[in-house]
């Protein structure tokens, strides 16, 4: 007897992440600072590789700011971009489509380079998505993205925990769970990826005060997603104790708040067998002992 498919555990609505980027594409031009500032570290990444890419796909594109980017790149021949929400798609020019990234309709062996800016961390079964991408790459093919890791907004995360707790006597989660940089190099060689290069870069916005933080992620449609999230609003004594707490305890001189992204990118090739490779088990002929203590 066949046993059943494993389920999946699904951390995000991704039927709520798609009604938010639908939301915001409107305004997105206002609040799209972050995906246009993650557009040009990865494109001044991009820079540094010596060979040209006939056919790149950008996935989770929102509304084209990473292949406005990409334009000014003459190694890429053809770019296409494709994202969950068909009004974000809309606003974009050029060959596009809507796709969900977690089955990315796109044949084996058809991209020279997948890049994707600040989309991958609202995926349920990254593992399999990153299965899906290696396998449309060619061989030797680029997959480079960014998504957002655990430390950002952690100022946030405490404020509305702290208030939560202060106020109704306990705390339910308020921001979305991200990734963890220390994940990102096993899940790119689970996937099959080969030279994998996993860091981070920490960005701090400033901002008037919290209440314009909250504003200016809905703007992006970057609001809390999970499954685990609370249904209701936020009440207004808690929201208002948790501006308090944070403009308290993080606020500057000038009245200022920060707010802290972790933007965790990830470099990996198809593979290919002109790739270098390591040595075989044994095949050294210097001892490290030798090495570490010359004479």
């Amino acid at each position: 007897m066949s046993k059943e498919p494993k389920e999946i555990h699904e951390v995000f609505d991704r039927k709520l992440v798609k009604l938010h980027r639908d939301r915001a594409v409107g305004e997105l031009s206002n609040f799209e600072f972050l995906f246009c500032e993650v557009a040009r570290m990865l494109t001044d990444r991009l820079s540094d590789i010596r060979r040209r890419f006939p056919v790149a796909l950008d996935v989770g594109c929102h509304t084209g700011q990473m292949a406005k980017i990409l334009k000014n790149l003459s190694k890429i021949d053809t770019t296409l971009q494709c994202d969950l929400s068909e009004r974000m798609v809309r606003q974009t020019s050029g060959l596009r489509f809507a796709a969900d990234e977690e089955f990315l309709p796109v044949g084996n062996g058809m991209l020279d380079l997948l890049i994707s800016c600040l989309s991958l961390h609202w995926v349920n079964d990254l593992p399999g998505c990153l299965i899906q991408m290696r396998q449309a790459l060619k061989e030797d093919g680029l997959f480079l993205a960014a998504l957002f890791g655990g430390e950002t907004l952690k100022e946030l995360r405490q404020s509305l925990i702290t208030a939560e707790t202060q106020i109704v006597g306990g705390a339910g989660p308020r921001v979305s769970p991200f990734a963890d940089i220390q994940d990102g190099g096993a899940l790119l060689q689970r996937a099959g990826f080969a030279l994998p290069v996993v860091d981070t870069d920490l960005l701090t916005v400033s901002y008037e005060n919290p209440l314009k933080l909250m504003h200016d992620l809905r703007g992006m449609g970057e609001q809390m997603s999970a499954h685990t999230r609370q249904k209701t609003f936020t009440r207004r004594d808690v929201l208002f104790r948790a501006a308090e707490i944070y403009q308290t305890t993080y606020g500057d001189a000038d009245g200022r708040i920060p707010a802290t992204f972790e933007v965790i990118t990830l470099t990996a090739w198809a593979p290919s067998t002109n790739q270098p490779q390591p040595l075989m088990r044994g095949s050294g002929h210097l001892s490290l002992a030798d090495a570490l203590n010359p004479k």
